[in-house]
């Protein structure tokens, strides 16, 4: 088992983590802290393989953090803010993680972390090689968790600490702005200051596929497609050109 510490200053944040890493059956949840300085310490003690870390801590950055453990254990960075991505990257962290995490999304890292942490190659007498025999982990660390994605997102509100969950199904049609998104559901339009290029990274597929540079649709929720327009409820949505082929090619095969 790969022993993990989620660490981010928001409670809500790092309780969506803990709740994540206890969905994977080769991962397992060592503890939680809001305080960058308490992580370094556990880090420190060498009890954790891997640690989930948020940017934005008050005490201690993430930064200073992975400069302070260098290699005690493998990071993978959370954030809201792309813009670290690169420092991160120098760091040698596995992966990042932009707010609001997807399970999906989630998963990827995992395995990531779990092809860099697997058991050690041992050799016998004759000096063949061989892996170490283990009953925790998988051979396909994703074969066990993928039934278990869940049916909802969260997406970050207009506030730091605002996230409103949307159930995946509910989602008709998701349009990008200039300075905004806008997620229409059955019953209401959600605005969330991220990217459709991060949105569309983190649902799943099926049923959410991009079809113009500025529309994200749920294929379920499709009235009719007429030329290069699709028709949720009432509202038109061009098929960008660039997006046409991968799209008429995946409803001639639903």
């Amino acid at each position: 088992m790969i022993r993990c510490l989620a660490v981010d200053d928001e409670a809500y944040a790092v309780k969506l983590i803990a709740d994540y890493i206890n969905k994977v059956p080769f991962l397992q949840l060592a503890g939680t802290t809001t305080s960058a300085i308490d992580a370094l310490s556990r880090v420190q003690q060498g009890n954790i393989d891997l640690v989930f870390l948020d940017i934005q801590m008050p005490d201690l950055t993430g930064m200073q953090f992975l400069k302070l453990c260098g290699s005690k254990c493998k990071v993978i960075l959370t954030t809201a803010y792309p813009e670290y991505a690169l420092e991160g990257y120098e760091h040698d962290v596995i992966d990042y993680l932009l707010k609001p995490v997807a399970f999906d999304r989630f998963l990827k890292a995992a395995q990531k972390a779990f092809n860099q942490l697997q058991p050690p190659v041992s050799t016998d007498a004759g000096g063949a090689k061989f892996p170490v025999p283990s009953t925790s982990l998988p051979e396909n660390p994703l074969s066990a968790p993928t039934a278990l994605l869940p049916n909802y997102m969260f997406i970050k509100g207009e506030s730091k600490n605002k996230f409103l969950k949307v159930a995946y199904d509910e989602i008709l049609y998701i349009e990008g702005l200039k300075n905004y998104v806008s997620v229409f559901t059955l019953g209401q339009r959600m605005v969330t200051y991220h990217t459709l290029r991060d949105l569309d990274a983190q649902l799943p597929q099926p049923p959410f596929y991009r079809v113009h540079k500025s529309y994200i649709i749920n294929i379920n929720q499709i009235r009719m497609v007429d030329g290069h327009t699709i028709y949720i409820q009432d509202q038109a949505i061009p098929i960008g050109e660039t997006y046409r082929e991968g799209f008429y090619k995946i409803i001639k095969e639903e």
